[in-house]
Parts: structure tokens; sequence; C-alpha cells
């Protein structure tokens, strides 16, 4: 765990604010790649991910955008309303679930929104690597693009494509021209809310992308029908202990209060941070962080979101 100084915040965008993090001794800030986020502990007590926008190698700062959602379950609204510039946070070191493919030829970087954050940094690693890539930055109004100024005067600013939905004429993305016939070594990199994610991946899809060579990351997941809910088993094979599921609590929840220690962040099944090795059964996968050949496999589901279909799961705990 980190304390920081939130050392600026600024409006950055209608609803975004960003939130420059130092260390108040003025000693370097553990390393990151592009991709990254941190965890957040808001004052209001909960735990939230920001992806890391700056520069990789910037080891003097940590900088994130938060878009107040009004429709979030109130973390983005702590960030904006009682985190202010000057004051200290605790925050998580450095974690990435959304890499760069080291051995990607060519990168195509698509944002929706306030997914442009991560996107940010992977454009800056890329430049510097001085690979082959493009950014594609979608978004339905200026007032409500974040960084837009700095898109614009960054030094891959010819890289960078923007598409502003209340322009005239409209540039909206054409996704399926843009992802038409994927080669050998390109990559894609999709974030943004989930419409946007599903039209994105939808096309990719549609147009032969290789599931090896499609990355995404999500900031929130999809809502989940829970009205056909049973209750399971859950076996620890470590142990031989025996945990009962009801049909309205997760199998995160019902282990860590008996104190069985799985690391979590999200507890939507988007980070994958609890992904856990599954030895026996079927799981009822509900997450948006593996692809469905991982899914197939059978072998490790999300505790935090995922149930079964099985009447007992085996875990490798």
């Amino acid at each position: 765990m980190l304390q920081v100084l939130v050392n600026r915040k600024a409006v950055v965008a209608d609803g975004i604010c960003s939130f420059e993090m130092r260390l108040a001794s003025g000693e370097p800030l553990p390393a990151f790649t592009a991709g990254a986020h941190v965890d957040v502990y808001l004052p209001s007590g909960e735990v939230r991910q920001y992806s890391l926008c700056n520069a990789p190698e910037e080891r003097h700062r940590y900088l994130i955008g938060v878009l107040k959602d009004p429709h979030s379950r109130g973390g983005s609204k702590s960030m904006h309303e009682r985190v202010e510039q000057g004051q200290t946070l605790q925050i998580s070191v450095p974690r990435n679930l959304f890499p760069l493919a080291i051995e990607g030829k060519r990168h195509l970087l698509i944002a929706g929104g306030i997914g442009i954050t991560p996107m940010m940094a992977m454009a800056q690693e890329l430049h510097r690597q001085g690979a082959d890539f493009e950014l594609h930055y979608c978004f339905r109004s200026r007032d409500r693009a974040a960084f837009l100024d700095w898109l614009e005067n960054a030094a891959f600013a010819e890289r960078v494509s923007l598409h502003d939905d209340s322009s005239a004429p409209p540039t909206h993305l054409d996704a399926g021209v843009l992802l038409q016939n994927p080669e050998a070594g390109q990559h894609l990199y999709v974030c943004g809310p989930g419409g946007f994610m599903d039209y994105i991946l939808t096309s990719a899809a549609a147009a032969g992308w290789p599931q090896a060579q499609v990355h995404r990351e999500f900031f929130a997941s999809a809502p989940i029908d829970h009205d056909g809910d049973q209750p399971f088993e859950v076996e620890l094979a470590q142990s031989g202990q025996l945990f009962q599921i009801p049909a309205d609590r997760s199998v995160f929840e019902v282990l860590d209060e008996a104190g069985i220690a799985i690391e979590t962040s999200c507890e939507q099944g988007i980070c994958g941070s609890c992904i856990t090795r599954v030895l026996h059964g079927t799981p009822d996968h509900r997450d948006q962080f593996m692809t469905d050949a991982e899914h197939a496999r059978n072998d490790q589901f999300t505790p935090c979101c995922s149930r079964a279909k099985s009447p007992r799961l085996v875990l490798d705990l």
C-alpha cells in the first residue's frame, strides 16, 4: 500500500476530473507498465480501480481520470466530492491486467469516453518504443471528451483519430470497416462503456479477429439476472472444508466471512484478481475478464460473481 498526496485535481471535461498523485516524500513511485491500474481507497470506505494514464517512464507521479457517473455505486461521486487537492489517499501499488502485447507488430487502440485513460499510457509507451500504432477516440461531444487538448498536441497526434458524435457531419467510428482483414501480429485494445465495448468486440469477431489478438478492459460489469440463482456447495481441496453457498450470496462473501483469503478488487468480475482454480465441477461463468476459450475449459472461475452449474465446486484452496 502507498500513502500518496493529491498534488493536483483538475477538471478535464464535463463530469471528469484528473487526479495527480505523488509521494509526499518526493521519492520515486513504484514502476508500472502501460495498461496498469491502482486500487484507490476512498473516503467513503469503498475501493475503486482507476487506470494510470501518464507515461510509464514517469516515476514522480501517477495520473488518473475519473468520470462522475450518476449510475455508479458511489465511488466516482466520492472521488469528485470528497477528494481535494492537498489531501492524502491510500492506494495499492500498480498492477496490470490489460498489458500491451509485447509480440505485437501493429497496435490498434480504440477508446470510448473515459476508456481513453489506459489508452493514453499505451500510446505514450508505443510512441516511445517507435512502434506502429493508431489510436481512435470516440466521444459524444468535445466538452465531454477528457484530455482532448493533450491528445491533439501530443507528439503522436498524427496517429490519433477523433470520432465526435456531435460534430456536423458526425464522425462516427465504422468498426466494421476499421477492423476488416485482421493480420497476423496485429493487436486490438478496447476500453469504454458496455454498449461501446459490445459494438467493437462484436465487429471484431465478425471480421475474424482471433481472440488472442483482442484485448479488452471493462469499467463495469453487465447486469446479471439473479432470479434463477440456486444454492450449491464449495469444497476446499487443501483443507477438505465444505461451505454452503446460498442463492443470495457469492462464493467470495461466504469464504471471506470464514477467514479464507482470496484476493479481490472489483467484486464485479471485470478485473480478474480473484480468479481461482477449479478442480472439479462446472462453473457458471459470469465474469467479463476471461475469454470464451478460458470459460470453456472450466478450470478456473471468479468467486466474486460466478456461481456453479453443478451441485458442488471443488476449489484449489
